[in-house]
């Protein structure tokens, strides 16, 4: 059978998941724990529908790779379609948030990058997407920032907040909007903190967003 590729507010409500952007480089620390540095435009990579699950699923590890890392991130699902809109206009574009794990395999990203290829393998991988459900606009109130945390197996590995990052929710979607357009149901990984680290078969991770919603995925 078919899987669904759709995800569930926090209402019951649903959406029908579109494109996957995703944001590299976003929060200063991590550009400075992998090696890097900030650079003027975002870094844009995009996971295909396929690499999504969903709370209580399995990242299944591919036997082709050694260095499975996890990264932590807020989750901007789009609600409306979108085109060349400005940065103070975005939030009335945006369904909801939800805390999501980008699962990178770290060696292959690596031999991407020393060879000049795309990172489509390494960051797009059948369940490399974990999203939690989403926690609808109308239920934050005046919240703009939020925690962010990741836990393997109960212990404390991710810990940053959203007001960290190099280009704001409004700044990234005004960006995507202009040089791809957004449609209904794309979400966007916006970043990692510092922090990422290597998960192993059997692990449990447990992502929170602040304490709106959490999301607990296992290894396998």
């Amino acid at each position: 059978m078919s899987k669904e590729y759709v995800l569930e507010f926090l209402d019951g409500s649903k959406i029908n998941v579109g494109t996957m952007f995703c944001i590299g480089s976003n929060y200063a620390k991590h550009i400075k724990e992998m090696g890097g540095v900030v650079t003027s435009d975002p870094t844009v990579f995009i996971k295909p529908a396929q690499a999504l699950i969903r709370d209580n699923e399995k990242v299944v590890l591919p036997d082709f790779s050694e260095n499975v890392h996890h990264e932590v991130e807020l989750v901007t699902v789009i609600g409306k379609d979108c085109y060349n809109i400005e940065p103070q206009d975005a939030y009335d574009y945006i369904a909801g948030f939800s805390v999501g794990i980008d699962v990178t395999l770290r060696d292959i990203q690596n031999n991407c990058k020393t060879n000049g290829k795309p990172w489509a393998v390494a960051k797009g991988f059948r369940t490399s997407a974990p999203i939690s459900k989403i926690v609808p606009l109308s239920a934050l109130g005046d919240t703009k920032y939020f925690d962010l945390k990741l836990e393997i197996n109960d212990e404390i590995k991710q810990s940053g907040n959203t007001s960290e990052m190099e280009r704001s929710v409004e700044q990234l979607v005004s960006y995507l909007s202009n040089v791809f357009s957004l449609r209904a149901g794309d979400v966007i990984f916006t970043g990692t903190p510092e922090g990422v680290g290597k998960i192993n078969k059997g692990d449990k991770l447990t992502a929170s967003l602040s304490d709106f919603v959490n999301l607990e995925v296992f290894v396998d």
